[in-house]
């Protein structure tokens, strides 16, 4: 296992109530002194001190303690509170670790969860300008890639006030650290960015741009290889071209 995957442990097996298959994990990071779980299992463990040390002394009820001596053994004469509220205590601080890992990994959960809801409210509403675009009347359509050798092939759908939509395929995935940009052209001016995206790994690719389109005559609408962070201009040729 991973010290990302026994991370949420730490804290259980300090106090030793940590279960296999992560106890045994663990021990085995820290015998080849992993530069990860050491420190943090030492930490864990001063952090289970000092909460021993913070539990407040309390004075049993003498009510109690006389319940506790009537059934006790006839040997009461040295009988001591201490080892009773120690235990006592130690029950408190392995309780409190042990809920406070499950707090910690509730709440990681919950992240991983609010990123996904995100990631995929986010592509529904790409999906659904896809398909308004797609839909309305107004919208241009232009093929590229046709009668080249085994170029990225697909349509571009263009409508006046709601964007531009490229569908491709044979698009190759980017290599690490770029990422397909495409670019408006305006007839006599400079290419401007819209957007940068990357294709899936069976060479597919949707990318939309919203926002109002000039689709008068001579404009296109281009593809270029760039920095995975986009650049103002393009730095390569391209490798879609659709003309307006």
């Amino acid at each position: 296992m991973t010290c990302s995957e026994l991370r949420d442990h730490y804290d259980l097996f300090a106090v030793g109530v940590a279960e296999d298959p992560e106890r045994s994990e663990i021990r085995a990071h820290l015998d080849r002194e992993c530069p990860v779980c050491t420190p943090a299992v030492l930490g864990a463990r001063e952090l289970a001190a000092l909460l021993a040390t913070t539990v407040p002394a309390v004075q049993p009820p003498a009510r109690l303690r006389r319940r506790v001596l009537a059934i006790a053994q006839p040997a009461t004469s040295q009988w001591s509170w201490a080892p009773l509220w120690a235990a006592v205590a130690a029950a408190a601080v392995i309780a409190a670790i042990f809920f406070n890992s499950r707090v910690h990994r509730a709440e990681a959960e919950l992240a991983r969860a609010q990123t996904a809801a995100a990631a995929q409210t986010r592509e529904l509403a790409r999906l659904n300008l896809a398909f308004e675009i797609l839909n309305q009347l107004e919208s241009r359509q232009v093929v590229f890639g046709a009668g080249a050798p085994a170029p990225p092939r697909g349509r571009v759908f263009v409508h006046p006030r709601r964007g531009v939509l490229l569908i491709a395929s044979n698009l190759p995935p980017a290599p690490a650290g770029k990422a397909y940009e495409m670019w408006v052209i305006p007839r006599g001016a400079k290419p401007l960015p819209a957007g940068l995206f990357q294709s899936a790994p069976d060479g597919t690719a949707l990318h939309v741009w919203p926002g109002p389109v000039d689709v008068t005559g001579g404009n296109a609408v281009a593809v270029t290889l760039e920095p995975e962070g986009g650049v103002p201009a393009p730095t390569s040729q391209p490798i879609v071209v659709a003309a307006l």
